[in-house]
């Protein structure tokens, strides 16, 4: 399975916010969107995320307080990313490696999407559940075989 499988169901839907922009504003897109991260773009190129981890770090490291704070002081300018093609087992290796829950999908330099880590684990289950069930069904319909003699009974 491949991350353009986990887009596919996931939709195209991506929220993104500028490096110069007040934390505040992106902590409200945030909520009321119900998403823990925002891609950052600036010029149309990626160039970090904002998720709840270092918008937590920003408030604990300011009193408590968002403050006048900007989005590129707080962001993760490294992010993980991933192609459309990468296999969901390396992306589950990258995003545990780095404790990451939110990856940038790209396609060279254009932003696909986004995937969590939530997604991945959704996806590796409904693999897992429909595999199952192709077993079960192949055990229930085991054909039996025309020539075979009858178990004696002891």
């Amino acid at each position: 399975m491949k991350v353009v499988d986990i887009l596919r169901v996931k939709g195209g839907t991506l929220f993104t916010v500028t490096p110069d922009e007040p934390l505040k504003d992106s902590l409200d897109v945030m909520a009321e969107r119900d998403i823990g991260s925002l891609v950052v773009m600036e010029h149309g190129d990626l160039v970090g995320m904002l998720t709840f981890r270092e918008v937590i770090q920003a408030v604990v490291k300011n009193s408590g307080a968002v403050g006048s704070t900007i989005v590129r002081t707080v962001m993760d300018d490294a992010p993980l990313t991933c192609t459309p093609e990468t296999e969901i087992d390396e992306v589950r290796r990258m995003m545990l490696g780095r404790h990451a829950r939110y990856m940038p999908v790209m396609n060279g330099k254009t932003l696909m999407g986004v995937i969590s880590l939530y997604d991945v684990a959704k996806a590796v289950v409904d693999s897992q559940d429909f595999e199952n069930r192709m077993l079960k069904a192949y055990i229930r319909d085991w054909p039996v075989e025309e020539n075979a003699e009858p178990e004696s009974k002891l």
